[in-house]
């Protein structure tokens, strides 16, 4: 490492120090790494420990590295991160200068923040697809709740022209992934067949165009705009549901890109038959393609969504508490992420490890925690759930030993969760007697005594409960 760069580097971490607190500083800047500066192509390589660190610094003092780095270096000095995602195997990935260089700030920043008139005088050739380059297929994992939408907006991605599932509808709860889905299908679209001209844009900014472009007598170049559109994803549309005129312009775009094969993408939290407000006429052309649901991610999925993130941060979390968050998000991939961020927020600043005693904490404060009383259908559907067996199979005379566990855990966690007799409890679980009912409880009491794997595994049966009174 050449002294003298590295010496520069040092005067930039003084400049640095100088303008931040020195909680900040210690947290962010005093962990980066100099690696090395190439004159030729004037870029500063730095090394930091997590994408999330990246992140953090990108988002919150670009501008301060953008000044302290031409006072230094000088005048069009680039910036290049080397980030290590696997510490235990001390992989890293290199973030180049078209990503994050030269220094200015994020492009998710700009899109976020763009005047609703650029897309109206956009030229052909220019057009941003305003697709967030984060939410691509190969971080979108598949599980039971979404292999239907993945696989189908897969086979879209790869044939937009076909007339095959257009439009294609996708529904689902809020966090369940739909944002991510329709931008992964965009950009797959767009690295596969680059002349395309793909365009995601929100339910909301659209309306905010469309009112925009009225105001400015511009709406035929708005809605000429549009028609040149090739893929056009709409995120939340039921966002439209008391705006007639909108409504009324989009159909005009959606009845010409329909006649003319382009493909056309719709994401909305509930189906088309419960957008009250909504025009007839659009609904039809809604349903006339593809409607596809996502439901929430189950616990499995949970589980594989936040050890896709741990190991692209390059984060170490214990087991329990992955399989803790996992249980107590709601099902919401955007609840994963922000105990995730929270938790290792919370490790940076304080210098202290991830246990279950800090997810608690964080858990407690960023996730809304269901106080809902539990029913008996409930506890037997996680059972079952958890034991891979069917709820036909529970109520059946079968003896056979997974059937019979998941019987008596169901029974267990009712009398234990709910105010039912057991006599109550033995009906809804097969039509038995208050004395199987008994029994059963008597069984799972005298095995959590004795067996602590099964302890182990009938803790995480009831964390997915989302409740902490016993």
């Amino acid at each position: 490492m050449n002294s003298k760069n590295k010496k520069l580097w040092d005067d930039c971490l003084h400049l640095i120090k100088e303008n931040v607190t020195e909680q900040q500083f210690n947290s962010w800047f005093k962990p980066i790494v100099f690696e090395s500066y190439n004159i030729d192509t004037r870029t500063v390589l730095i090394k930091v420990s997590s994408m999330f660190v990246y992140e953090y610094i990108e988002e919150n003092f670009l501008k301060l590295l953008s000044k302290v780095l031409t006072r230094v270096f000088g005048e069009g000095v680039q910036l290049s991160y080397k980030v290590v995602t696997d510490r235990e195997h001390n992989l890293t990935q290199n973030l180049q200068a078209d990503e994050v260089s030269p220094i200015e700030p994020k492009r998710q920043t700009a899109r976020a923040n763009q005047s609703p008139t650029i897309l109206e005088t956009a030229k052909q050739d220019e057009l941003d697809s305003q697709l967030d380059p984060h939410k691509s297929f190969s971080n979108y994992i598949e599980g039971d709740s979404n292999k239907l939408p993945r696989s189908i907006g897969m086979s879209i991605a790869e044939h937009p022209n076909t007339t095959q599932f257009n439009p294609m509808f996708i529904y689902g709860p809020s966090g369940c992934g739909k944002t991510h889905l329709v931008n992964a299908i965009g950009i797959h679209i767009k690295q596969l067949y680059p002349t395309k001209r793909v365009l995601y844009v929100s339910a909301r900014l659209f309306q905010v165009q469309y009112t925009n472009s009225v105001l400015h007598n511009t709406t035929n170049d708005f809605i000429n705009f549009y028609q040149t559109i090739d893929v056009l994803i709409v995120d939340d549309i039921q966002e439209w549901m008391s705006a007639s005129k909108t409504q009324d312009t989009f159909f005009h775009i959606f009845n010409h890109l329909f006649r003319n094969g382009k493909r056309i993408i719709l994401a909305s939290d509930r189906p088309p038959v419960d957008l009250k407000g909504m025009n007839e006429r659009l609904l039809t052309r809604f349903a006339c393609g593809l409607i596809a649901e996502l439901e929430k991610p189950n616990v499995k999925l949970c589980v594989d969504i936040l050890k896709q993130k741990i190991r692209r941060d390059g984060l170490h979390i214990p087991e329990d508490v992955i399989n803790f968050i996992a249980n107590t998000a709601n099902g919401s991939v955007r609840d994963l992420q922000g105990v995730i961020n929270s938790l290792l927020a919370y490790s940076v600043v304080y210098n202290s490890n991830i246990d279950m005693r800090l997810a608690e904490r964080v858990v407690k404060r960023a996730v809304k925690i269901d106080d809902k009383p539990l029913t008996v259908d409930e506890i037997i559907e996680t059972v079952c759930n958890h034991y891979n067996v069917s709820l036909s199979s529970v109520s059946s005379r079968s003896r056979k030993k997974e059937f019979v566990m998941a019987r008596q855990v169901s029974m267990y966690l009712a009398q234990k969760y709910t105010k039912m007799p057991a006599s109550r409890i033995g009906k809804l679980v097969g039509g038995r007697d208050h004395s199987t009912v008994i029994h059963s409880c008597s069984k799972i009491e005298s095995l959590l005594k004795v067996d602590k794997s099964f302890y182990a595994e009938l803790s995480s049966i009831e964390n997915s409960f989302k409740l902490k009174k016993t």
